[in-house]
């Protein structure tokens, strides 16, 4: 065999081990990619399901307080204590359409949920 055709060979099995390596790369990022969306859409939907149910916690709260005449840690009490005061009351301003900002729920799910009607019907202070 010549050393032109063993560089030849050479050359063409370097290029067919570079060509698999940047479709094996390619296959991947591809795989990660849709991994990296899967995760996101579950951390998205969890934060949807998080906003929801602290609107729905907060507006018991507020019942409890504004309808039943409970002050906040009463209101915490009938809750066996499973929320903190600081907890009970983020979670009201957060339905009466405080600052978002004090929520640990995300900025973009929160502002859409609590800048709603919630604050319109909110009893003067």
């Amino acid at each position: 065999m010549s050393q032109q055709t063993i560089r030849q060979q050479a050359r063409a099995a370097a290029r067919d081990m570079a060509q698999r390596r940047r479709r094996e790369r390619a296959e991947r990022d591809r795989r990660l990619e849709d991994l990296a969306v899967l995760v996101l859409t579950a951390i998205g939907e969890r934060d949807v399901a998080v906003a929801a149910a602290e609107q729905r916690a907060g507006a018991a709260l507020r019942e409890m307080i504004e309808v039943e005449g409970l002050n906040l840690s009463e209101a915490v009490a009938w809750c066996d204590e499973r929320v903190s005061l600081r907890e009970a009351t983020r979670l009201r301003r957060l339905v009466e359409g405080g600052d978002p900002a004090s929520s640990d729920a995300p900025a973009a799910v929160t502002s859409g949920d609590a800048s709603g009607d919630a604050g319109a019907a909110q009893a003067p202070r």
